[in-house]
């Protein structure tokens, strides 16, 4: 049975992680403060939340929503970016960034998606995920592109005529205005 501290700890993070549609679970050692702090405010601006967790408790409150963390997943210094499904895509999107990276302090071991544990490759694909903006823009390009299409199709057969009238006048001026014989 945890102590009163870790029921409370429990608790917190029942509160906090049972609501998230996202999380990152990462490692985290080594990070000086002002790169945590550098890195807590990128994701803080994606909506994320980095919280640093006890392997054993976070293990407890994952299995209490249904996800069988592996031994990989929560080994040393742990840390879990969440927030909504937007914001986990962001978060590792962030963890690949070249700044951190190139520190390499900070290593994506896994996460949840929208009720689905992830493995650490599938984590780190989140990262190619296209922004919500982007998708958007997207699917308006391809909405339009039809209407688009349509609307210049039905265009090339009037002007393509007036064209080909043009041509005929020009034709005919050109040789002194006499209709030629058929």
């Amino acid at each position: 049975m945890p102590n009163l501290v870790n029921r409370l700890v429990i608790q917190e993070l029942q509160h906090e992680l049972g609501k998230a549609e996202g999380m990152v679970i990462v490692s985290f050692g080594g990070l000086t403060v002002k790169e945590s702090e550098t890195l807590r405010n990128q994701l803080a601006k994606k909506g994320a939340t980095l919280s640093l967790v006890r392997n054993s408790l976070a293990r407890i409150v994952l299995a209490e929503r249904g996800f069988e963390a592996t031994p990989e997943m929560l080994a040393g210094n742990t840390a879990i970016a969440y927030g909504n499904a937007e914001a986990a895509i962001h978060a590792s999107k962030i963890f690949q960034g070249a700044d951190v990276k190139k520190a390499g302090k900070v290593q994506i071991r896994g996460g949840v998606l929208e009720g689905k544990l992830l493995g650490a490759k599938d984590t780190i694909a989140l990262a190619d995920v296209p922004d919500r903006k982007t998708l958007n823009g997207k699917l308006v390009s391809l909405l339009v592109s039809g209407p688009r299409s349509l609307a210049m199709l039905l265009n090339a057969v009037p002007s393509a005529e007036a064209r080909l009238l043009k041509a005929r006048a020009d034709q005919l001026e050109a040789s002194g205005g006499a209709a030629p014989a058929s």
